[in-house]
């Protein structure tokens, strides 16, 4: 257990951040799945829309270090071809 007032301060901190990063990483999560039902469904109009909608969220969560870039550029990527596969 911290003892000193700056250790007791920097816990106080991590469980912050924490929190902030287990929200962004569930938003993220969450955008994933509604792109890979409606990817699953077959609906090409929903799908796209679910990617935009995703896109973002995930390259917001590279920038703040909640994933790294080049996994959420992988995701996305893989995302886009599945779609691509979809309307072919």
């Amino acid at each position: 257990m911290a003892n000193t007032s700056s250790a007791k301060k920097a816990t106080r901190k991590i469980a912050r951040r924490t929190a902030i990063n287990k929200n962004r990483r569930s938003r993220v999560r969450t955008y994933i799945r509604q792109v890979e039902e409606a990817l699953a469904s077959g609906d090409k109009a929903a799908a796209q829309a679910a990617f935009k909608v995703a896109e973002p969220e995930l390259m917001r969560a590279a920038s703040k270090g909640v994933v790294h870039k080049n996994t959420a550029s992988r995701k996305v990527s893989r995302l886009a071809q599945r779609l691509k596969v979809l309307s072919v």
